[in-house]
């Protein structure tokens, strides 16, 4: 079998082609992209402000879970502090730990409260 060649010269040019700016489409694409940056840059502003409101609710639930434990904190005190001030218990302190013993009638003296006077009215002044 004899092995055929085929050789086919092709004239190939390589000559850069210039073309020219089409100033319509140019200004169209530009346009479009313009468009398509306002779009995307009223999109990440919204997404921004749905994300930040997120985060505030996420805020004010966390401060009323705190102020809700504060709340029972104070209300553990002032209890707290109603038991120590208890009139029997800081006698029995005082009898047990201070031994200390109740005045007998006798023994006690009754200090009465004066009351201040009322200050004279604004229109009474004193004049040197």
């Amino acid at each position: 079998m004899e092995a055929f060649e085929y050789a086919i010269k092709k004239d190939v040019r390589n000559n850069p082609i210039v073309r020219e700016v089409d100033d319509a489409r140019q200004r169209e694409l530009w346009k479009s992209v313009g468009i398509a940056g306002v779009l995307v840059l009223v999109l990440l502003v919204s997404a921004w402000q749905h994300f930040e409101l997120l985060r505030h609710g996420y805020q004010v639930e966390e401060l009323q879970k705190q102020r809700t434990a504060e709340d029972d904190i104070a209300r553990r005190l002032r209890l707290e502090i109603d038991t120590l001030r208890a009139p029997r218990r800081i006698e029995a302190l005082a009898t047990e730990q201070l031994h200390l013993v109740a005045p007998s009638r006798d023994e006690a003296i009754v200090i009465e409260r004066v009351v201040p006077a009322e200050p004279p009215a604004a229109s009474v002044v004193a004049r040197r």
